[in-house]
């Protein structure tokens, strides 16, 4: 398979063994025109609330073309504006609870084809040249996932074409074009995505993530008023925040940043203060024992009652759901002396209506006795890569929780992450208390 890598600016293709790659959004192959050097090339990416109005296009408009003024080539990724989204998606489910998958990406994808082309408009109204792409027209190629689509290749020809003429190149955010030319959608912040997969084919100096917010904090603001931004984060560190609920970033986005060692500010668009950098992880980052504290309150609990605790079982309840690209989280099985047990899991709330269609329909096969939801739950996580060399912090964090009376419900754990799940009333009480035990002091 084919990867890019850059020597000196010049952009190559090197073959490496198919075992080498991850598997989220990792199958890539970049199609870039070979002996193409830019000095100083810059992928800004601009998010709904940057380009929620006119005034707020232009204003994104003037820190493009100055950005382009000092020198740099810029390729800038938009989103929709802020709720178009969320309105077609309230279309379709007029029509349809369950709207078809590939008709739904139709729909949703129109977003950003409004916004690329205002901007492109409001460039060139300042005298900077510009041009607009959509997803299928640079060819962001991807799988047939719909809604969650993950990035298989980019051909960047006409962005090279482009920048070459002097333009700067508007691509739109979230959406690409399967094998067979079905439109599709990367999932909730897939232009973060589309921006750091494009900053790596071109070998970008970095990929600025501009936001309504100034970077990268300790915990939501709006929720811990004692939150700190950060300076710096490791890659990993924001991918598990970025997996536990923290909204700055998109977790699969983190992971091609890291992948291809791209450089990412996350910064305000309505501020030029500095913000917080992606960066690889240092021998200093381990003297901190907690970096973030996230929540998330967009999961479900599924829980499958009285199944034969037997070989086989989690195969057969969890293949069907991954067939159907749900992404389980969290899983808990508890025996009892009967020979049963209890298979509880998470989804994503958006997902848990289709993964309970799918459980419901192999209750015959599992013979479970019965199958409960749970929407109202939220999932706390403290992450910090300090815990790969200090002892405690579980017995901290449960302490902690147990001094607020918050009762835990399910719990996991990865070397740099310990997350729990909890009524989803006590979470914003969960996040403030875990925040002034290892992050506040």
């Amino acid at each position: 398979m084919l990867l890019r890598f850059a020597l000196h600016g010049w952009h190559r293709c090197v073959r490496i063994p198919q075992s080498k790659c991850r598997p989220a959004d990792q199958n890539l192959k970049s199609k870039i025109v070979h002996g193409v050097r830019f000095l100083a090339l810059l992928v800004q990416k601009y998010g709904g609330t940057s380009v929620g109005s006119i005034d707020k296009i232009k204003n994104v408009a003037a820190k493009v073309a100055a950005a382009k003024r000092a020198g740099n080539d810029v390729v800038v990724v938009v989103s929709a504006m802020s709720g178009e989204t969320n309105r077609l998606i309230a279309l379709a489910q007029e029509i349809s609870p369950l709207p078809d998958e590939r008709e739904k990406d139709v729909l949703i994808s129109t977003g950003e084809q409004v916004t690329v082309a205002l901007l492109s408009l409001a460039l060139k109204e300042i005298g900077q040249p510009a041009r607009s792409y959509l997803g299928h027209q640079v060819r962001i190629e991807t799988d047939n996932a719909y809604g969650k689509a993950r990035i298989l290749s980019i051909d960047s020809t006409k962005i090279v074409e482009a920048i070459k003429a002097g333009e700067v190149v508007v691509v739109a955010g979230f959406q690409g074009v399967d094998e067979n030319d079905n439109i599709t959608t990367l999932g909730r912040g897939g232009s973060d995505t589309s921006a750091v997969a494009l900053a790596a084919f071109l070998n970008a100096k970095a990929c600025e993530i501009y936001t309504d917010v100034e970077g990268v904090f300790t915990t939501d603001p709006r929720i811990c008023p004692q939150a700190k931004k950060l300076g710096k984060i490791s890659y990993d560190e924001m991918i598990e925040l970025a997996s536990t609920g923290a909204k700055v970033l998109e977790i699969r986005s983190v992971e091609f940043a890291k992948k291809y060692s791209v450089p990412v500010h996350v910064r305000s668009t309505f501020s030029d203060v500095e913000g917080t950098w992606l960066v690889e992880e240092d021998d200093s980052m381990s003297d901190v024992l907690v970096s973030g504290v996230a929540c998330d309150k967009n999961e479900a609990k599924i829980t499958l009652v009285r199944v034969p605790d037997e070989p086989g079982l989690a195969a057969r309840i969890f293949g069907p759901i991954a067939d159907a690209h749900i992404v389980v989280d969290m899983i808990i099985q508890n025996a009892s002396e009967d020979g049963t047990t209890d298979m509880t899991f998470t989804v994503p709330k958006a997902d848990h209506q289709k993964a309970l269609a799918i459980v419901e329909k192999s209750l015959p096969e599992v013979h479970a006795k019965g199958i409960r939801v749970d929407t109202e739950i939220a999932k706390v996580s403290v992450v910090g890569v300090g815990m790969r060399t200090h002892a405690g912090v579980a017995a901290i964090m449960f302490q902690t929780l147990a001094r607020e009376k918050v009762n835990i419900q399910m719990i996991s754990t990865s070397e740099i992450k310990i997350s729990v799940v909890i009524d989803a009333k006590q979470s914003d009480q969960a996040v403030r208390a875990l925040h002034q035990a290892f992050i506040a002091n």
